[in-house]
């Protein structure tokens, strides 16, 4: 005896070996035999064998008009068996029976299963909708089919294109167009960013990291929304009426810098008391903790810096007019430090809210060849002590000397000899010299057509010693800054965002928190950074609450926007880490790019570097890093000449093979050993921006149900 029986929403057919009331034994053609309860023992009979039965009510089945038996299916529960009578004839045979059993079993959306071989027939309107579910499934299938075509095929369909990045990065598993893509790369058996590269969905290199970038950071663009009326009334209106400072102030900026947060002035030479200026672009008193402004700058959290280009943390209307722009009096929070001319101790410190007069915008890539230790009238030993010697002055054989510097010559060898100063005390805090050994490079794009780089511009790339008397001046000036409102704040109660590190050991990194502890990196006992609130959001936050502490004093906790204990803070810092993470990742490998760009436009085929770590190659004269082969077991510091081979502007990846060692022995030191460890930090930042976590997966498809490079920036 046989039967066909259900077993787990399937209908299997097999022998009978032995039944009892409640259940069956049964043995299938392969063996096997299962349990089957007598409810699910469907159809018993003798003859056919159970694979020939089945193979012929499979056969017949398809043949089935499934419309014209939803048509005569009657309106209550029904059987097999007596549909099958009806649509075949009456008795209908045991092949009609199992026929008409499979049918109604796979055609879900004309019939609902009651148990026991017994069906109802759904609703007209169920139906229809089931089949319109079921065209476009078809259709939708037709279109991942032909597109795969096309992918295979060398073309990128525009759908596809439109998704590229949200395919490679974030997809829909069950989107289309993803599915196209999963179904073309296991056809051509190639990597779903090669077959899309290949297909012309990637329009450059430049473009590929640029729009992948915009894709996770600004999902709704770079652009920002028009700006009401209101929201920018206050910026003709500050809240006080501000006092016209007494003060001629100038900056000091790369001549890209249009974000002009901070400048100096200098009063009192030669007097015995020295009045030191540091004036802040003060947006603070505008933009106002969560008014649509605030919501811009928070959503941002930094201007984002790449060569070439820059997304802005505030629109550029706010930026214009807080910047401190030469020939005009702009609104700043100004800290003024009295020192003593001779032997530079700070004797007091106080902060005004006010308008500062700027006379002069300073720019670093124009005045640094003049601005020398020399010039200034400034050298040190090498035991770090100052000695002041005749400045070099303007005369009839040095006609080349620009504007504003003679007039300026005073101030700045003062601020210079300061510098100098603030940075040996802040080394002896630290126990150990600052490494300026290793220079920063300047990226210029030499011809950019539109708004923004395309990729293909000529690149400039040239050195700046990291420490020359401009770089220092600001540097440490704005440390001082930093320092002291963070410790003034701290002597109030007013909650500020502080950066601290516990100690100089391997390991220990710079934190962010919402109190004032020591900064051994820096040498300072607090450090809140204010210096640039035009570009980086925490410095708007810590400038609210230095303006509270100028507007009430010992009772500021009480009245700044955050109190102590505030999540918010805890939240903005969290928030601002990640993105300034991300931004910065994104600005390192976009140096990158441009530095693998110029190695092509130059046609660089070899240079000369110092191992870092394993076989990891650092280039003497541009900012690069490599594998290389054939240095292994180098220590570090040895010095190779390599051969470059090729570029993936894709991935960013090149490597170099040992071509001479160019010294006998390496060098190691307290200060390279340090500048090792740090390099080592630097490298993996930049590999880690390098990855491509393509999110395409061809192996298991879902299931188909529903800058600032100055210490000062710590």
């Amino acid at each position: 005896m046989y039967v066909i029986f259900e077993d787990a929403g399937k209908f299997s057919a097999g022998r009978i070996l032995s039944e009892a009331e409640a259940s069956a034994q049964v043995e299938l053609d392969s063996g096997k035999r299962v349990k089957v309860k007598a409810a699910h023992l469907l159809i018993k009979f003798d003859k056919p064998s159970p694979a020939s039965l089945m193979s012929s009510a499979q056969a017949l089945s398809t043949e089935v008009d499934l419309n014209l038996v939803w048509e005569f299916a009657p309106e209550d529960e029904f059987s097999c068996t007596d549909m099958a009578g009806l649509y075949f004839q009456d008795p209908p045979t045991l092949t009609q029976q199992a026929g008409m059993l499979l049918t109604l079993q796979d055609a879900p959306h004309y019939f609902r299963r009651c148990g026991k071989g017994h069906f109802k027939k759904a609703p007209a309107e169920v139906v229809q909708q089931a089949l319109a579910a079921i065209e476009k499934k078809r259709q939708t299938q037709v279109l991942i089919d032909t597109w795969a075509q096309e992918l295979g095929q060398g073309q990128c369909p525009g759908a596809i294109k439109e998704q590229l990045y949200k395919i490679l990065f974030k997809p829909d598993k069950n989107a289309p167009e993803y599915k196209a893509v999963v179904q073309a790369a296991r056809a051509t058996q190639l990597a779903p960013l090669d077959l899309l590269m290949q297909a012309g969905a990637v329009e450059s290199a430049y473009q590929f990291h640029w729009k992948r970038f915009v894709f996770d950071q600004f999902p709704k663009g770079t652009g920002f929304p028009e700006l009401s009326a209101s929201t920018t009334s206050n910026m003709s209106n500050p809240p006080d009426a501000l006092d016209l400072a007494a003060v001629q102030a100038f900056s000091i900026d790369d001549s890209s810098t249009t974000e002009i947060d901070d400048a100096l002035s200098v009063q009192g030479l030669g007097s015995g008391r020295v009045t030191l200026g540091i004036h802040i672009a003060a947006p603070g008193l505008s933009v106002q903790r969560g008014d649509p402004l605030d919501e811009l700058g928070r959503a941002r959290l930094s201007t984002v810096y790449m060569p070439g280009h820059k997304i802005t943390m505030l629109p550029d209307a706010v930026v214009q007019y807080f910047t401190l722009q030469a020939g005009r009096a702009c609104p700043a929070m100004s800290l003024y430090v009295t020192l003593d001319e001779h032997t530079l101790e700070v004797l007091e410190h106080r902060t005004r809210v006010e308008r500062v007069p700027i006379a002069h915008n300073l720019r670093h890539d124009q005045l640094d060849a003049w601005v020398t230790p020399q010039w200034l009238g400034i050298t040190e030993d090498a035991g770090g002590n100052t000695e002041a010697t005749e400045a070099v002055q303007a005369d009839a054989q040095t006609p080349a000397i620009p504007d504003p510097l003679p007039e300026l010559q005073d101030q700045l060898s003062f601020l210079y000899r300061l510098a100098l100063q603030l940075k040996a005390q802040r080394e002896q805090v630290r126990g150990k010299p600052e490494n300026f050994n290793r220079p920063d490079f300047n990226f210029r794009l030499l011809d950019i057509a539109g708004p923004e780089p395309q990729g293909h511009e000529q690149v400039d790339i040239t050195q700046r010693r990291r420490g020359a008397p401009l770089d220092l001046i600001v540097a440490e000036t704005m440390i001082l800054a930093n320092s002291t409102w963070g410790q003034w704040l701290g002597e109030l109660g007013v909650p500020a965002i502080y950066r601290s590190q516990a100690s100089l050991a391997p390991g220990i990194k710079v934190r962010m928190g919402t109190k004032p502890l020591p900064h051994a990196g820096i040498g300072v006992p607090a450090y809140a950074w204010s210096t640039s609130p035009l570009r980086r959001y925490t410095d708007l936050v810590n400038q609210w609450q230095i303006l509270a502490a100028v507007r009430h004093g010992s009772t500021a906790a009480l009245a700044a926007p955050f109190k102590p204990k505030d999540a918010d803070l805890f939240a903005i810092i969290s928030s601002f880490e990640a993105a300034y993470s991300a931004y910065n990742a994104y600005q390192s490998s976009m140096e990158r790019f441009w530095t693998l760009q110029y190695l092509q436009q130059q046609g660089v085929t070899e240079l000369a570097g110092s191992i870092i770590k394993d076989q990891l190659l650092r280039a003497e004269a541009l900012p690069l890093v490599l594998p290389v082969m054939g240095a292994q077991d180098a220590a570090r510091g040895t010095q190779f000449k390599v051969r470059l081979g090729d570029i993936n502007f894709i991935t960013l990846d090149i490597q170099g093979t040992v071509l001479e060692h160019l010294d006998a022995t390496s060098t190691s030191n307290p200060n390279t050993e340090a500048e090792a460890e740090d390099a080592e930090t630097d490298d993996a930042g930049v590999a880690a921006s390098l990855s491509l976590a393509i999110a395409v997966d061809v192996e298991e498809p879902t299931p188909q149900h529903p800058s600032e490079n100055s210490p000062a920036a710590g």
